[in-house]
């Protein structure tokens, strides 16, 4: 019996789509088997630079960073607010302030910590932030402080922060304000 055309032409058509997946069903396992080899080497967390000189540019490149960001959080949403009076007893929109301020305050520690951290990778920078170590360590009871209508607390904070931008500036590392977006101040 002879067989219609069409119906040979459908039947090559679908050996050769079966052959082709078949053949790249088995590429692909071929090629997870040998990247999951791959993945099974030891990866670095973290490229590092090779030399000193590279090692003090990022530490400063670091420490700038994350002292501006400190800066910025507190001139913004505890210096600002403090000047006009927001954290005193019955002013309007305190609760609100001091919100924002505890946030800022402890955004602006954990900043200030890392760009300690990040001085202690350049030997003139760690010489120039040395003496601010109790300084910035002191600054945690800020939101306490504001709290308790203590309103030399911001100022305190307002102080160790022109030090650390001091201490940059002195080091060849000039700080500047950038204040964090609402998502890095929360954390989210």
């Amino acid at each position: 019996m002879p067989v219609p055309i069409r119906r040979l032409v459908v039947t090559l058509t679908l050996c050769c789509a079966l052959v082709a997946g078949v053949t790249a069903c088995v590429g692909s396992t071929r090629s997870k088997s040998v990247d999951t080899g791959m993945v099974a080497a030891p990866v670095a967390d973290t490229p590092s630079p090779s030399t000193s000189a590279q090692k003090q540019k990022l530490a400063k490149a670091r420490f700038v960073a994350n002292a501006g960001l400190a800066a910025g959080a507190t001139y913004q949403w505890i210096v600002k607010p403090w000047k006009a009076g927001k954290f005193k007893k019955g002013a309007h929109g305190r609760t609100f302030a001091l919100i924002k301020a505890a946030a800022a305050g402890g955004f602006a520690y954990n900043r200030l910590k890392a760009a300690k951290r990040n001085a202690e990778g350049d030997p003139l920078l760690s010489k120039a932030i040395a003496p601010l170590s109790a300084g910035i360590d002191a600054l945690k009871d800020l939101p306490s402080k504001l709290r308790k209508g203590d309103g030399n607390a911001a100022g305190a904070f307002d102080d160790i922060i022109n030090k650390v931008k001091e201490a940059g500036q002195s080091a060849g590392a000039p700080v500047q304000n950038q204040v964090p977006s609402a998502g890095q101040l929360t954390g989210g």
